[in-house]
């Protein structure tokens, strides 16, 4: 069975951003180094600034990038936060492709 990991925030949980952030790194750094069979990973919404320049979890993404795993961040998404161009982790995606990953039904979805 795939694992996938599909992220809609760029922060973990409701409160704090702060502590969100912090939160949503642990989170990606602690499945990452556990989880081996992880094929992708989905970024809808704020999540699709967590593979843009600045943000905390860069390095964790290009550790999984360089295992094989693939990222998707939704285009619709990173046109509406106006970060297309400063995309540094994965690829674009749509909508088509994303809900095509997580309907199939030989997929576990993982998600914060």
């Amino acid at each position: 069975m795939e694992k996938i990991i599909y992220i809609n925030s760029d922060v973990m949980g409701t409160g704090d951003n702060a502590l969100g952030a912090i939160l949503v790194r642990n989170f990606l750094l602690t499945v990452f180094e556990n989880e081996n069979d992880i094929s992708n990973v989905l970024l809808v919404n704020s999540g699709v600034k967590l593979a843009c320049e600045g943000s905390n979890v860069l390095d964790a993404l290009a550790g999984f990038a360089q295992k094989g795993g693939v990222i998707y961040s939704c285009g619709t998404c990173l046109d509406f936060y106006n970060l297309k161009a400063n995309l540094k982790a994965g690829a674009v995606g749509n909508m088509k492709l994303i809900a095509g990953k997580l309907s199939s039904p030989d997929v576990f979805v993982i998600r914060p």
